[in-house]
C-alpha cells in the first residue's frame, strides 16, 4: 500500500491534491493511503513520518517552517521517500535538487502534472525493489529502506526500516545475499555486516555510525579499505 501525504498551508490546495491523487490511485487499481497536514511542523511532529511516506508531496512556501526545511530533515533521516514540491515559483527548482525532489508541480496547472509525476515515481520505486523469501513470508523491499543485513549463525537478519526498524530473518549465507544486492550501494564491513552505504553517516575508530544511531564495528584489518570504498561512493553521489 502506497502511504502518501499532503503537506500545504492552505486547505484549498491539500483538497485539490488529494481529490487528484485519489483519481490517479484508483484509475491504476493501487491500495494508498493519504494523509494531509497544513505545516511542516505538524508533519514533523511524529518522527516516524520522516521515513513511514513513500511519496510526501510539500508547499515550498509554508510559514515558519517552508518546505524545503521539512524536506531537509526528511532526508537527513533516510533517503527513500519521493519528495514533490509544490509552488507557485519554479524559481526554486535549482535548489530542489539538493534535498532530491522528484518533481516539482505548479499550483495553476496541477491536474496533468500529478499524473505524469506519478507514473514517473512508481516507474522507479518500481525498480528499486528486491524480493527475498523470508521466515516471515515472501515479501518485496525497497533497498533504500534496507539499513543493513547481519549473519546470525545460519541465518540472516535484515534491519529494515518501515513506521519502526524491524527484522525479518532468512536461512541463507551473508555472501549470497550480497550477491544478490550488488550494485546497490551495499558495504561489506565485516564478515557479519553489510551496510547500506546511503545510511552511514561516518566511518572512525573502528565504527561505521548509522543515519539511526546504530554503530557497528569495523575490524583493523578492513578499516582502510571499507573507509576508502565509502568515501569513492560519497564522492561520487
Amino acid at each position: 500500500m502506497l502511504e502518501i501525504a499532503i503537506c500545504d498551508d492552505e486547505l484549498f490546495y491539500r483538497e485539490k491534491l488529494g481529490k487528484l491523487l485519489k483519481r490517479y490511485l484508483q484509475k491504476h487499481g493501487l491500495q494508498y493511503a493519504i494523509s494531509d497536514f497544513k505545516s511542516g511542523e505538524e508533519f514533523l511532529e511524529q518522527c516516524s513520518n520522516r521515513a513511514k511516506y513513500d511519496i510526501v508531496f510539500l508547499d515550498i512556501s509554508m510559514e515558519k517552517m517552508n518546505g524545503m526545511q521539512t524536506a531537509q530533515q526528511i532526508r537527513a533521516f533516510q533517503s527513500d521517500t519521493s519528495i514533490v514540491f509544490v509552488t507557485a515559483f519554479i524559481e526554486y527548482a535549482p535548489e530542489g535538487y539538493k534535498v532530491g525532489a522528484e518533481r516539482y508541480i505548479l499550483k495553476d496547472s496541477p491536474d496533468e502534472a500529478v499524473s505524469e509525476c506519478m507514473d514517473a515515481i512508481l516507474r522507479k520505486r518500481k525498480g528499486s525493489q528486491v524480493q527475498f523469501t523470508f521466515l516471515e513470508g515472501e515479501k518485496k523491499i525497497y533497498i533504500d529502506n534496507l539499513l543493513y543485513v547481519e549473519s546470525r549463525k545460519h541465518k540472516v537478519v535484515f534491519f529494515y526500516m518501515e513506521k519502526e526498524i524491524v527484522n525479518y530473518q532468512i536461512y541463507e549465507k551473508l555472501d549470497a545475499v550480497e550477491e544478490k544486492l550488488s550494485g546497490s550501494g551495499f558495504l561489506r564491513i565485516h564478515k557479519s555486516y553489510l551496510v547500506n552505504m546511503k545510511h552511514i553517516r561516518k566511518i572512525s575508530n573502528y565504527i561505521a555510525a548509522l543515519d539511526t544511531g546504530a554503530e557497528l564495528p569495523v575490524p583493523r584489518r578492513k578499516y582502510q579499505s571499507v573507509k576508502e570504498e565509502f568515501v569513492a561512493y560519497k564522492g561520487a553521489l
